[in-house]
């Protein structure tokens, strides 16, 4: 998988509700809900369900980092 693969899969879920795991450091693992709400050209923001936004890179999903479950 490649950076351009990473923001169209990005862009084929925008605006959809999605379950999403981030594997934070020393596996301290987290699960939410929300939406992809924004896209840039290096980032993309997830908006939680609780109004929370979280920002990441798609290299973090190229990685492994952040995945999208559902």
């Amino acid at each position: 998988m490649n950076i351009d693969i990473a923001k169209k899969i990005v862009e084929e879920n925008l605006f959809v509700n999605h379950k999403f795991l981030y594997k934070g450091n020393r596996n301290q693992n987290e699960e939410f809900s929300g939406k992809i709400s924004k896209m840039f050209p290096a980032i993309f923001i997830i908006e939680l369900d609780n109004s929370i936004i979280k920002a990441f890179s798609y290299n973090d999903l190229l990685i492994g980092n952040i995945k999208i479950l559902s």
